[in-house]
């Protein structure tokens, strides 16, 4: 009994602390992802394209999930690479 007591507020403690972790301010992420893409520019201008960057690069990734989803919600200022 004292097991699945435990074992429920441990699972309560993890879904609690998942909820917070999934609030994205997304004013920061989009202005964190127009720095990025101002200092990609010259690799881009290269010739080089923004998918193969992208597939060596976790934050380049994230920052065009980030562009997709508040594009696709749209949140003011988001606007597609």
């Amino acid at each position: 009994m004292m097991r699945a007591g435990c074992l429920a507020m441990v699972v309560l403690a993890l879904i609690a602390s998942g909820a917070n972790a999934a609030i994205i301010d997304w004013q920061a992420e989009m202005q964190r992802c127009r720095a990025l893409r101002a200092s990609m520019a010259p690799l881009l201008q290269a010739g080089e394209g923004i998918s193969a960057v992208g597939r060596s690069n976790r934050s380049v990734r994230r920052c065009l999930w980030i562009q997709r989803m508040a594009v696709r919600k749209k949140i003011p200022g988001a606007e597609n690479w």
